[in-house]
């Protein structure tokens, strides 16, 4: 699927879906100029959440026709009770008391989340203005993890200009978003979700690298045992992609280089799916990637959870924003939380 039209041919599959999706920060021009474009592809039916008054000033100076949103305030719309509910039912055990849950709701992270939850919305993306773990909270306390999964994510769907002969080529880089040290456990987790969220974007086989400074037994330290370990776990479950490692990062994408290093690996210089062996290194690379190569970073795409919540990086634009939202759509009705 990939090529020229990557990005559009995202926006063209989201849209057949027909979904809606909740952007908690209604009032964020950002968000509001990404309900515009929404609207204009024809991407999702958008759901700006805030104070109605704030919500229609920020459509008014985007010139975003009200009609072409949802404008929902937490604090007099009419599934405020319900939503309240679903929060309770889940948070009771933690100690929250229903006059909490129905005063929690009222904020849009919660509110977004909990529609999703509820069937109201079919995504939620969220980020521009709150920092992930505010985030990866409500998304938590509102929709919760997917039966079976343990370890919540974030990859980056990360579009290059031009590599290896190829115009827009796709990548996936996790996690480069939730989880500072991820135990080996925790990094075939990640391993397995990236894999499988890779292919549910672009259509293509995943072939995973896992990355470290060390390739196949080169050098050695804590960090080198945790991805063999995390290797070791892959191979018992019988997963069904290709994966291979430690590579380190040119061994991983350059032919020539794979070859060298890792002659009988069926993945070096070929891998379209980097896992990181931490947070330091999955942060710093692919904000590098976008900002030193022009790439697009689309997320962080948040896996894990029982139906779609995104995050966004702070310094996103509308279009990322958009985009993401496409994602989560894509993500959403294929399964691909986990």
């Amino acid at each position: 699927m990939a090529g020229l039209n990557l990005l559009g041919q995202l926006r063209d599959r989201a849209a057949r879906l027909k979904g809606r999706v909740a952007l908690p920060e209604g009032t964020e021009p950002r968000s509001v100029a990404a309900a515009k474009k929404l609207h204009a592809q024809g991407t999702a039916r958008p759901m700006l959440i805030g104070d109605r008054r704030g919500v229609e000033e920020a459509c008014r100076s985007a010139r975003l026709s009200t009609q072409a949103v949802d404008i929902i305030d937490p604090v007099s719309d009419e599934r405020r009770q319900r939503l309240a509910d679903i929060l309770y039912a889940r948070r009771a055990e933690r100690g929250m008391s229903k006059e909490e849950a129905f005063d929690t709701v009222v904020q849009p992270l919660y509110y977004g989340a909990l529609l999703v939850a509820a069937g109201e919305a079919d995504a939620c993306v969220g980020g521009a203005v709150h920092t992930t773990a505010d985030v990866i909270r409500a998304a938590l306390h509102g929709i919760g993890m997917r039966q079976g999964i343990t370890t919540i994510s974030g990859a980056f769907l990360m579009v290059i200009p031009t590599f290896g002969g190829r115009i827009n080529a796709p990548f996936l880089f996790a996690d480069s978003g939730v989880v500072p040290d991820p135990t080996a456990e925790q990094l075939a987790d990640i391993t397995e979700a990236s894999a499988s969220t890779f292919a549910g974007l672009t259509g293509e086989e995943p072939r995973v690298a896992m990355l470290s400074f060390s390739t196949l037994g080169s050098a050695s330290s804590d960090s080198v045992d945790k991805v063999r370990a995390a290797i070791g776990i892959l191979k018992d479950r019988l997963v069904d992609f290709q994966f291979d490692g430690e590579l380190q990062l040119d061994a991983a994408i350059v032919p020539d280089v794979g070859r060298r290093k890792a002659p009988d690996s069926a993945v070096a210089g070929q891998a379209n799916v980097l896992v990181y062996p931490n947070l330091d290194a999955g942060n710093i690379g692919y904000k590098l990637v976008e900002r030193f190569g022009g790439a697009t970073a689309l997320g962080p795409l948040l896996q894990g959870l029982d139906k779609p919540m995104m995050d966004l990086s702070r310094g996103c634009t509308a279009e990322d924003i958009e985009l993401v939202s496409a994602c989560a759509l894509l993500m959403g009705r294929a399964g691909q939380t986990t």
